[in-house]
């Protein structure tokens, strides 16, 4: 007797910087199985849609989709064992919302530090992984921070949140000087208001588009080399 056919889902793990850590979207269960552990949005694959269409259908249905910057397909996961009864393939997407952006959120839905995950249903946890994972391979050689970025920014702030996305330190001077010689970053002409410190005002840049383009496809941001080295990560 052949085994019925495997249900298939669509997850996003949606990810963004949040008072300065990387933080990934997730609701909590309400049902068995997995009842109060933290899930990533999504839901099974209507008859009439492909994965993308369906993935920002859920996303509508669970935060504000116009807040997502970014969505790209990341890998399918189709251990048998990754959810109880019957069989689910999913089809995961990775979703990156700027910094600035405050997506309407159901009460049952939070932002959580991918690093510090509460308990998870399902192989949930590794999908976060992979996201985060793909978001810092892009990091080094696509423009890919745009989709974090607000749309104007000191290059302080920009750095900022790089090392929260990467996990390490990164020379702001660096960014800079690499980020604009791929031609990714123009001034804005204006400066952002003095903080409490005072002190010269800060120019403001802008990526020179927000859609994702590969910029140098051996590039890397490296952390620092040791213990006692320099102190910032480095870009080739």
């Amino acid at each position: 007797m052949s085994a019925p056919p495997a249900l298939h889902e669509v997850l996003a793990a949606v990810l963004g910087i949040r008072d300065g850590r990387l933080r990934v979207l997730l609701w909590q269960r309400a049902l068995d199985p997995d009842a109060g552990r933290w899930a990533l949005p999504g839901g099974t694959l209507g008859p009439e849609e492909d994965v993308e269409s369906s993935v920002r259908r859920q996303l509508a249905e669970k935060v504000d989709v116009r807040e997502v910057a970014h969505v790209e397909q990341l890998s399918v996961f189709s251990d048998p064992a990754r959810s109880p009864g019957k069989r689910r393939i999913a089809t995961a997407f990775l979703g990156l919302v700027p910094s600035d952006a405050d997506p309407a959120l159901p009460e049952d839905t939070a932002w959580h530090e991918v690093d510090d995950l509460p308990p998870t249903a399902f192989d949930h946890a590794a999908i976060v992984g992979s996201a985060r994972d793909r978001l810092r391979a892009k990091l080094s050689y696509t423009n890919l921070g745009f989709a974090l970025a607000p749309a104007e920014f000191t290059i302080s702030a920009l750095r900022e949140l790089y090392v929260a996305a990467l996990g390490h330190a990164v020379s702001a001077t660096n960014l800079q000087r690499v980020l604009t010689r791929r031609d990714l970053l123009v001034p804005t002409g204006e400066t952002a208001a003095p903080g409490r410190a005072g002190g010269r005002p800060a120019a403001l840049f802008r990526f020179t588009d927000r859609s994702l383009r590969v910029t140098d496809a051996f590039a890397v941001l490296r952390p620092p080399a040791r213990p006692g080295g320099p102190r910032d990560g480095v870009l080739p």
